[in-house]
Protein backbone atom coordinates (compact mmCIF):
# COMPACT_ATOMS: atom_id res chain seq x y z
CA UNK A 1 0.00 0.00 0.00
CA UNK A 2 3.10 2.24 -0.23
CA UNK A 3 2.92 3.27 3.46
CA UNK A 4 6.68 3.66 3.56
CA UNK A 5 6.49 6.13 0.67
CA UNK A 6 4.13 8.43 2.60
CA UNK A 7 5.85 11.77 3.23
CA UNK A 8 5.22 13.92 6.33
CA UNK A 9 3.73 16.75 4.26
CA UNK A 10 1.17 14.34 2.78
CA UNK A 11 0.16 12.66 6.02
CA UNK A 12 -2.62 15.08 7.03
CA UNK A 13 -4.45 15.03 3.70
CA UNK A 14 -4.07 11.27 3.26
CA UNK A 15 -5.49 10.64 6.73
CA UNK A 16 -8.42 13.00 6.09
CA UNK A 17 -9.26 11.48 2.72
CA UNK A 18 -8.67 7.93 3.94
CA UNK A 19 -10.91 8.47 6.97
CA UNK A 20 -13.58 10.05 4.76
CA UNK A 21 -13.58 7.15 2.29
CA UNK A 22 -13.51 4.66 5.16
CA UNK A 23 -16.46 6.40 6.85
CA UNK A 24 -18.55 6.54 3.71
CA UNK A 25 -17.78 2.91 2.86
CA UNK A 26 -18.69 1.80 6.37
CA UNK A 27 -21.96 3.75 6.39
CA UNK A 28 -22.81 2.63 2.86
CA UNK A 29 -22.43 -1.07 3.57
CA UNK A 30 -24.57 -0.78 6.69
CA UNK A 31 -27.24 1.09 4.74
CA UNK A 32 -27.09 -1.27 1.74
CA UNK A 33 -27.39 -4.48 3.75
CA UNK A 34 -29.93 -3.08 6.19
CA UNK A 35 -32.15 -1.51 3.51
CA UNK A 36 -32.15 -4.54 1.20
CA UNK A 37 -32.92 -6.88 4.11
CA UNK A 38 -35.77 -4.69 5.34
CA UNK A 39 -37.23 -4.25 1.87
CA UNK A 40 -37.14 -7.94 0.93
CA UNK A 41 -38.68 -9.12 4.21
CA UNK A 42 -41.17 -6.25 4.70
CA UNK A 43 -42.20 -5.50 1.12
CA UNK A 44 -41.15 -8.39 -1.14
CA UNK A 45 -38.66 -9.36 -3.83
CA UNK A 46 -40.90 -8.78 -6.90
CA UNK A 47 -41.49 -5.18 -5.80
CA UNK A 48 -37.73 -4.68 -5.78
CA UNK A 49 -37.95 -4.40 -9.57
CA UNK A 50 -39.78 -1.10 -9.22
CA UNK A 51 -37.10 0.09 -6.83
CA UNK A 52 -34.44 -0.81 -9.40
CA UNK A 53 -36.30 1.27 -11.97
CA UNK A 54 -36.52 4.31 -9.70
CA UNK A 55 -32.86 3.95 -8.72
CA UNK A 56 -31.79 3.86 -12.38
CA UNK A 57 -33.68 7.08 -13.11
CA UNK A 58 -32.19 8.75 -10.03
CA UNK A 59 -28.72 7.60 -11.08
CA UNK A 60 -29.13 9.38 -14.40
CA UNK A 61 -30.30 12.55 -12.64
CA UNK A 62 -27.42 12.44 -10.13
CA UNK A 63 -24.85 11.86 -12.87
CA UNK A 64 -26.18 14.89 -14.72
CA UNK A 65 -26.09 16.86 -11.46
CA UNK A 66 -22.49 15.83 -10.92
CA UNK A 67 -21.41 16.98 -14.39
CA UNK A 68 -23.13 20.33 -13.88
CA UNK A 69 -21.79 20.97 -10.36
CA UNK A 70 -18.31 19.48 -10.21
CA UNK A 71 -16.64 22.09 -12.44
CA UNK A 72 -18.61 25.09 -11.16
CA UNK A 73 -17.93 24.85 -7.44
CA UNK A 74 -14.92 24.36 -5.22
CA UNK A 75 -14.48 20.59 -4.88
CA UNK A 76 -13.78 20.78 -1.13
CA UNK A 77 -16.94 22.78 -0.50
CA UNK A 78 -18.89 20.43 -2.77
CA UNK A 79 -17.75 17.35 -0.83
CA UNK A 80 -18.44 19.13 2.46
CA UNK A 81 -21.96 19.91 1.27
CA UNK A 82 -22.38 16.30 0.14
CA UNK A 83 -21.53 15.05 3.65
CA UNK A 84 -23.96 17.53 5.18
CA UNK A 85 -26.68 16.50 2.71
CA UNK A 86 -26.22 12.77 3.36
CA UNK A 87 -26.22 13.30 7.12
CA UNK A 88 -29.39 15.40 6.95
CA UNK A 89 -31.05 12.81 4.71
CA UNK A 90 -30.45 10.06 7.29
CA UNK A 91 -31.91 12.27 10.04
CA UNK A 92 -35.02 12.98 7.97
CA UNK A 93 -35.37 9.30 7.14
CA UNK A 94 -35.19 8.46 10.86
CA UNK A 95 -38.05 10.91 11.40
CA UNK A 96 -40.13 8.97 8.85
CA UNK A 97 -39.51 5.77 10.81
CA UNK A 98 -40.59 7.51 14.02
CA UNK A 99 -43.77 8.72 12.30
CA UNK A 100 -44.50 5.13 11.21
CA UNK A 101 -44.52 5.90 7.51
CA UNK A 102 -45.42 2.92 5.28
CA UNK A 103 -42.64 0.27 5.17
CA UNK A 104 -42.46 0.41 1.38
CA UNK A 105 -41.71 4.15 1.59
CA UNK A 106 -39.19 3.99 4.42
CA UNK A 107 -37.31 1.01 3.03
CA UNK A 108 -37.33 2.36 -0.52
CA UNK A 109 -35.86 5.69 0.56
CA UNK A 110 -33.33 3.86 2.72
CA UNK A 111 -32.12 1.80 -0.25
CA UNK A 112 -32.06 4.78 -2.63
CA UNK A 113 -30.01 6.73 -0.11
CA UNK A 114 -27.51 3.87 0.18
CA UNK A 115 -27.12 3.91 -3.60
CA UNK A 116 -26.20 7.60 -3.52
CA UNK A 117 -23.58 6.81 -0.90
CA UNK A 118 -22.22 4.22 -3.33
CA UNK A 119 -22.29 6.36 -6.48
CA UNK A 120 -22.46 10.12 -5.86
CA UNK A 121 -20.08 10.43 -2.90
CA UNK A 122 -17.19 8.60 -4.66
CA UNK A 123 -17.71 10.70 -7.80
CA UNK A 124 -17.13 13.93 -5.85
CA UNK A 125 -14.50 12.37 -3.60
CA UNK A 126 -12.15 11.10 -6.30
CA UNK A 127 -12.37 14.33 -8.30
CA UNK A 128 -11.23 16.19 -5.17
CA UNK A 129 -8.48 13.65 -4.48
CA UNK A 130 -7.22 14.02 -8.05
CA UNK A 131 -7.01 17.80 -7.59
CA UNK A 132 -5.22 17.59 -4.24
CA UNK A 133 -2.35 15.45 -5.52
CA UNK A 134 -0.10 15.51 -8.53
CA UNK A 135 -0.22 12.42 -10.79
CA UNK A 136 2.97 10.95 -9.31
CA UNK A 137 1.61 11.46 -5.80
CA UNK A 138 -1.69 9.91 -6.76
CA UNK A 139 0.04 6.78 -8.00
CA UNK A 140 1.69 6.37 -4.59
CA UNK A 141 -1.14 7.48 -2.33
CA UNK A 142 -4.38 6.35 -3.97
CA UNK A 143 -3.79 2.63 -3.19
CA UNK A 144 -3.45 3.52 0.50
CA UNK A 145 -6.61 5.66 0.45
CA UNK A 146 -8.48 2.92 -1.41
CA UNK A 147 -7.31 0.34 1.14
CA UNK A 148 -8.83 2.44 3.93
CA UNK A 149 -12.08 2.50 1.96
CA UNK A 150 -11.94 -1.29 1.70
CA UNK A 151 -11.40 -1.52 5.45
CA UNK A 152 -14.56 0.54 5.91
CA UNK A 153 -16.45 -1.89 3.69
CA UNK A 154 -15.40 -4.87 5.80
CA UNK A 155 -16.25 -3.15 9.10
CA UNK A 156 -19.63 -2.06 7.74
CA UNK A 157 -20.46 -5.61 6.65
CA UNK A 158 -19.59 -7.01 10.07
CA UNK A 159 -21.64 -4.36 11.86
CA UNK A 160 -24.64 -5.03 9.62
CA UNK A 161 -24.34 -8.78 10.14
CA UNK A 162 -24.64 -8.60 13.93
CA UNK A 163 -26.53 -5.33 14.39
CA UNK A 164 -29.88 -7.05 14.92
CA UNK A 165 -28.62 -9.16 17.82
CA UNK A 166 -26.74 -6.28 19.43
CA UNK A 167 -29.64 -3.84 19.20
CA UNK A 168 -32.10 -6.38 20.58
CA UNK A 169 -29.96 -6.76 23.69
CA UNK A 170 -30.39 -3.05 24.46
CA UNK A 171 -34.08 -3.06 23.55
CA UNK A 172 -33.53 -1.01 20.43
CA UNK A 173 -34.16 -1.59 16.71
CA UNK A 174 -32.25 -1.36 13.47
CA UNK A 175 -33.68 2.05 12.62
CA UNK A 176 -31.16 3.48 15.08
CA UNK A 177 -28.46 2.70 12.53
CA UNK A 178 -29.79 5.69 10.60
CA UNK A 179 -28.63 7.97 13.41
CA UNK A 180 -25.29 6.14 13.47
CA UNK A 181 -24.82 6.87 9.76
CA UNK A 182 -25.92 10.49 10.23
CA UNK A 183 -23.31 10.83 12.99
CA UNK A 184 -20.59 9.53 10.65
CA UNK A 185 -21.39 12.18 8.04
CA UNK A 186 -21.57 14.88 10.71
CA UNK A 187 -18.01 13.98 11.72
CA UNK A 188 -16.87 14.02 8.08
CA UNK A 189 -18.58 17.38 7.58
CA UNK A 190 -16.73 18.87 10.56
CA UNK A 191 -13.40 17.40 9.42
CA UNK A 192 -13.70 18.89 5.93
CA UNK A 193 -15.01 22.18 7.28
CA UNK A 194 -12.15 22.80 9.68
CA UNK A 195 -9.22 21.03 8.01
CA UNK A 196 -9.46 21.47 4.23
CA UNK A 197 -11.17 24.79 3.61
CA UNK A 198 -7.87 26.67 3.30
CA UNK A 199 -6.18 24.09 1.07
CA UNK A 200 -5.23 25.39 -2.36
CA UNK A 201 -6.32 22.98 -5.04
CA UNK A 202 -4.25 22.18 -8.11
CA UNK A 203 -5.44 24.25 -11.04
CA UNK A 204 -7.11 22.20 -13.73
CA UNK A 205 -8.81 22.99 -17.00
CA UNK A 206 -12.15 21.27 -17.21
CA UNK A 207 -15.21 21.50 -19.37
CA UNK A 208 -18.74 21.40 -18.02
CA UNK A 209 -20.78 18.73 -19.77
CA UNK A 210 -24.53 18.94 -20.21
CA UNK A 211 -26.66 15.80 -20.25
CA UNK A 212 -27.59 16.17 -23.91
CA UNK A 213 -24.03 16.85 -25.03
CA UNK A 214 -22.63 14.00 -22.95
CA UNK A 215 -25.22 11.53 -24.18
CA UNK A 216 -25.17 12.49 -27.85
CA UNK A 217 -21.41 12.80 -28.18
CA UNK A 218 -20.86 9.55 -26.30
CA UNK A 219 -23.42 7.78 -28.49
CA UNK A 220 -22.00 9.27 -31.69
CA UNK A 221 -18.47 8.25 -30.73
CA UNK A 222 -19.16 4.63 -29.79
CA UNK A 223 -21.44 3.99 -32.75
CA UNK A 224 -19.02 5.42 -35.30
CA UNK A 225 -16.13 3.12 -34.32
CA UNK A 226 -16.90 -0.59 -34.94
CA UNK A 227 -14.97 -1.96 -31.95
CA UNK A 228 -16.64 0.46 -29.56
CA UNK A 229 -20.04 -0.22 -31.11
CA UNK A 230 -19.85 -3.97 -30.53
CA UNK A 231 -18.40 -3.40 -27.04
CA UNK A 232 -21.41 -1.18 -26.24
CA UNK A 233 -23.84 -3.94 -27.23
CA UNK A 234 -21.92 -6.40 -25.06
CA UNK A 235 -21.86 -4.07 -22.05
CA UNK A 236 -25.61 -3.51 -22.30
CA UNK A 237 -26.25 -7.25 -22.52
CA UNK A 238 -23.95 -8.01 -19.59
CA UNK A 239 -25.66 -5.36 -17.46
CA UNK A 240 -29.02 -6.97 -18.19
CA UNK A 241 -27.61 -10.35 -17.14
CA UNK A 242 -26.16 -8.86 -13.96
CA UNK A 243 -29.50 -7.39 -12.91
CA UNK A 244 -31.39 -10.61 -13.70
CA UNK A 245 -28.95 -12.64 -11.58
CA UNK A 246 -29.19 -10.15 -8.71
CA UNK A 247 -32.98 -10.15 -8.80
CA UNK A 248 -33.15 -13.95 -8.97
CA UNK A 249 -30.93 -14.25 -5.91
CA UNK A 250 -33.16 -11.85 -3.97
CA UNK A 251 -36.22 -13.74 -5.19
CA UNK A 252 -34.95 -17.18 -4.11
CA UNK A 253 -33.45 -16.04 -0.81
CA UNK A 254 -36.66 -14.23 0.22
CA UNK A 255 -38.55 -17.52 0.40
CA UNK A 256 -35.92 -19.10 2.67
CA UNK A 257 -34.94 -16.27 5.05
CA UNK A 258 -38.32 -14.84 5.96
CA UNK A 259 -37.39 -12.63 8.94
CA UNK A 260 -35.10 -9.63 8.81
CA UNK A 261 -32.51 -10.94 11.26
CA UNK A 262 -31.83 -14.18 9.37
CA UNK A 263 -31.99 -12.46 5.99
CA UNK A 264 -29.57 -9.74 7.10
CA UNK A 265 -27.03 -12.31 8.27
CA UNK A 266 -27.34 -14.18 4.97
CA UNK A 267 -27.00 -11.03 2.88
CA UNK A 268 -24.06 -9.79 4.97
CA UNK A 269 -22.26 -13.11 4.44
CA UNK A 270 -22.96 -12.91 0.71
CA UNK A 271 -21.64 -9.34 0.43
CA UNK A 272 -18.53 -10.30 2.42
CA UNK A 273 -17.82 -13.27 0.13
CA UNK A 274 -18.36 -11.04 -2.90
CA UNK A 275 -15.88 -8.44 -1.65
CA UNK A 276 -13.28 -11.12 -0.86
CA UNK A 277 -13.85 -12.61 -4.31
CA UNK A 278 -13.19 -9.25 -5.93
CA UNK A 279 -9.98 -8.82 -3.93
CA UNK A 280 -8.59 -12.27 -4.67
CA UNK A 281 -9.45 -12.21 -8.36
CA UNK A 282 -8.12 -8.68 -8.79
CA UNK A 283 -4.83 -9.38 -7.02
CA UNK A 284 -4.17 -12.81 -8.54
CA UNK A 285 -5.77 -13.07 -11.98
CA UNK A 286 -6.57 -9.67 -13.50
CA UNK A 287 -3.09 -8.55 -14.53
CA UNK A 288 -2.12 -12.10 -15.47
CA UNK A 289 -5.11 -12.62 -17.76
CA UNK A 290 -4.85 -9.26 -19.50
CA UNK A 291 -1.09 -9.55 -20.05
CA UNK A 292 -1.23 -13.14 -21.31
CA UNK A 293 -4.34 -12.94 -23.48
CA UNK A 294 -4.09 -9.36 -24.82
CA UNK A 295 -6.71 -6.71 -24.18
CA UNK A 296 -9.13 -7.65 -26.94
CA UNK A 297 -9.24 -11.26 -25.74
CA UNK A 298 -9.76 -10.26 -22.09
CA UNK A 299 -13.21 -8.92 -23.02
CA UNK A 300 -14.31 -12.49 -23.72
CA UNK A 301 -14.20 -13.44 -20.04
CA UNK A 302 -17.27 -11.47 -18.94
CA UNK A 303 -19.77 -12.80 -21.54
CA UNK A 304 -18.38 -16.34 -21.10
CA UNK A 305 -18.91 -15.98 -17.35
CA UNK A 306 -22.44 -14.65 -17.97
CA UNK A 307 -23.22 -17.66 -20.16
CA UNK A 308 -21.87 -20.08 -17.58
CA UNK A 309 -23.73 -18.31 -14.77
CA UNK A 310 -27.01 -18.53 -16.71
CA UNK A 311 -26.51 -22.27 -17.20
CA UNK A 312 -25.78 -22.70 -13.49
CA UNK A 313 -28.90 -20.74 -12.52
CA UNK A 314 -31.10 -22.75 -14.89
CA UNK A 315 -29.67 -26.08 -13.77
CA UNK A 316 -29.94 -25.12 -10.08
CA UNK A 317 -32.54 -22.36 -9.72
CA UNK A 318 -32.56 -22.51 -5.92
CA UNK A 319 -30.64 -20.40 -3.43
CA UNK A 320 -27.14 -21.77 -3.89
CA UNK A 321 -27.45 -21.86 -7.65
CA UNK A 322 -28.53 -18.22 -7.68
CA UNK A 323 -25.71 -17.20 -5.32
CA UNK A 324 -23.20 -19.10 -7.46
CA UNK A 325 -24.52 -17.43 -10.62
CA UNK A 326 -24.12 -13.93 -9.13
CA UNK A 327 -20.57 -14.60 -7.97
CA UNK A 328 -19.56 -16.35 -11.21
CA UNK A 329 -20.83 -13.38 -13.21
CA UNK A 330 -19.90 -10.40 -11.03
CA UNK A 331 -16.37 -11.30 -9.95
CA UNK A 332 -14.90 -11.26 -13.51
CA UNK A 333 -17.13 -8.30 -14.43
CA UNK A 334 -15.82 -6.03 -11.67
CA UNK A 335 -12.19 -7.09 -11.94
CA UNK A 336 -10.88 -8.12 -15.37
CA UNK A 337 -13.66 -6.57 -17.43
CA UNK A 338 -13.61 -3.30 -15.49
CA UNK A 339 -9.85 -2.95 -15.89
CA UNK A 340 -9.99 -3.90 -19.58
CA UNK A 341 -12.74 -1.38 -20.23
CA UNK A 342 -10.80 1.46 -18.60
CA UNK A 343 -7.67 0.53 -20.55
CA UNK A 344 -9.59 0.46 -23.82
CA UNK A 345 -11.06 3.88 -23.07
CA UNK A 346 -7.53 5.29 -22.92
CA UNK A 347 -7.64 5.29 -26.74
CA UNK A 348 -10.34 7.95 -26.65
CA UNK A 349 -8.94 11.49 -27.01
CA UNK A 350 -8.82 13.40 -23.71
CA UNK A 351 -11.37 15.98 -24.81
CA UNK A 352 -13.97 13.24 -25.38
CA UNK A 353 -12.92 10.64 -22.86
CA UNK A 354 -15.06 12.01 -20.05
CA UNK A 355 -18.24 11.96 -22.11
CA UNK A 356 -17.53 8.51 -23.55
CA UNK A 357 -16.76 7.17 -20.07
CA UNK A 358 -19.98 8.62 -18.64
CA UNK A 359 -21.97 7.13 -21.50
CA UNK A 360 -20.50 3.63 -21.12
CA UNK A 361 -20.20 3.45 -17.33
CA UNK A 362 -23.22 5.44 -16.16
CA UNK A 363 -25.94 6.05 -18.71
CA UNK A 364 -25.56 2.66 -20.40
CA UNK A 365 -25.64 0.92 -17.02
CA UNK A 366 -28.83 2.74 -16.05
CA UNK A 367 -30.38 1.90 -19.43
CA UNK A 368 -29.55 -1.78 -18.89
CA UNK A 369 -31.23 -1.74 -15.48
CA UNK A 370 -34.35 -0.09 -16.92
CA UNK A 371 -34.45 -2.67 -19.72
CA UNK A 372 -34.13 -5.47 -17.17
CA UNK A 373 -37.04 -4.14 -15.11
CA UNK A 374 -39.27 -3.92 -18.18
CA UNK A 375 -38.37 -7.43 -19.38
CA UNK A 376 -38.47 -9.29 -16.07
CA UNK A 377 -41.44 -7.31 -14.79
CA UNK A 378 -43.34 -8.09 -18.00
CA UNK A 379 -42.53 -11.80 -17.69
CA UNK A 380 -43.77 -11.89 -14.08
CA UNK A 381 -47.01 -10.05 -14.86
CA UNK A 382 -47.85 -12.19 -17.90
CA UNK A 383 -46.93 -15.39 -16.05
CA UNK A 384 -49.23 -14.54 -13.16
CA UNK A 385 -52.08 -13.83 -15.56
CA UNK A 386 -51.70 -17.30 -17.09
CA UNK A 387 -51.01 -19.01 -13.77
CA UNK A 388 -47.37 -19.87 -14.49
CA UNK A 389 -45.54 -20.36 -11.19
CA UNK A 390 -42.06 -21.31 -12.39
CA UNK A 391 -41.65 -18.14 -14.41
CA UNK A 392 -38.05 -17.79 -13.25
CA UNK A 393 -37.12 -20.38 -15.90
CA UNK A 394 -38.40 -17.93 -18.52
CA UNK A 395 -36.29 -14.96 -17.46
CA UNK A 396 -33.26 -17.17 -16.79
CA UNK A 397 -33.55 -18.66 -20.29
CA UNK A 398 -33.82 -15.16 -21.67
CA UNK A 399 -30.72 -14.28 -19.64
CA UNK A 400 -28.85 -17.12 -21.35
CA UNK A 401 -29.87 -15.75 -24.73
CA UNK A 402 -28.72 -12.25 -23.76
CA UNK A 403 -25.38 -13.65 -22.53
CA UNK A 404 -24.88 -15.36 -25.90
CA UNK A 405 -25.61 -12.03 -27.61
CA UNK A 406 -22.91 -10.43 -25.45
CA UNK A 407 -20.47 -13.18 -26.43
CA UNK A 408 -21.32 -12.78 -30.11
CA UNK A 409 -20.78 -9.00 -29.85
CA UNK A 410 -17.31 -9.46 -28.37
CA UNK A 411 -16.39 -11.94 -31.09
CA UNK A 412 -17.44 -9.34 -33.65
CA UNK A 413 -15.45 -6.71 -31.78
CA UNK A 414 -12.33 -8.86 -31.95
CA UNK A 415 -12.78 -9.19 -35.72
CA UNK A 416 -12.71 -5.41 -36.23
CA UNK A 417 -10.45 -4.55 -33.30
CA UNK A 418 -7.21 -3.92 -35.21
CA UNK A 419 -8.81 -1.90 -38.00
CA UNK A 420 -10.75 0.21 -35.46
CA UNK A 421 -7.50 1.44 -33.94
CA UNK A 422 -6.85 3.31 -37.21
CA UNK A 423 -10.14 5.18 -37.03
CA UNK A 424 -9.71 8.95 -37.38
CA UNK A 425 -11.59 9.63 -34.14
CA UNK A 426 -8.87 7.90 -32.12
CA UNK A 427 -5.49 9.41 -31.31
CA UNK A 428 -2.99 9.51 -34.15
CA UNK A 429 -0.19 8.57 -31.76
CA UNK A 430 -2.00 5.33 -30.98
CA UNK A 431 -2.04 3.98 -34.50
CA UNK A 432 0.26 1.18 -33.55
CA UNK A 433 -2.27 -1.59 -32.96
CA UNK A 434 0.05 -3.33 -30.49
CA UNK A 435 0.11 -0.40 -28.05
CA UNK A 436 -2.69 -1.93 -26.01
CA UNK A 437 -0.52 -4.86 -25.14
CA UNK A 438 2.08 -2.42 -23.77
CA UNK A 439 -0.28 -0.55 -21.46
CA UNK A 440 0.90 -0.45 -17.85
CA UNK A 441 -2.11 -1.90 -16.02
Amino acid sequence: MHVRNLRPSELNQVLILGFALCGNSLAQKIAEIESVSRFITDVGAPQFLLLMLVNSLISIVMTVTHTLLVDRFNRIKLLTATCFGLGLAFVLLRCLFILNAPPWLNNSLFYLLSEQQFTFFPLVFWVLATDLFEPRQAKRLFPLISALGLFGNLVGILIAAFSQDLLQRINSNSAELLIFNAFIYLILYMIFLFNLQDVQLRKTQTQTQSFKKTLMEGWDFVTSIPAFRYLTFSILAVVVCENIFDFHMLFTSASIFTDQNSYQKFFSAFVLIRVIGYLLFESVFTRLLINNFDLKNSFLLSPIAATGAALVAIASPGLWGSVGAVLMHNVPLYTVDKTSRRSFQSFVPEERRGRVSLFLDSYLTAAGAILTVLIVGGIILVSRVFGITDYFYIYLSLCLLVALIALFSILKMRAVYDSSLFHWRLKRRQRNKKIVDKLDL
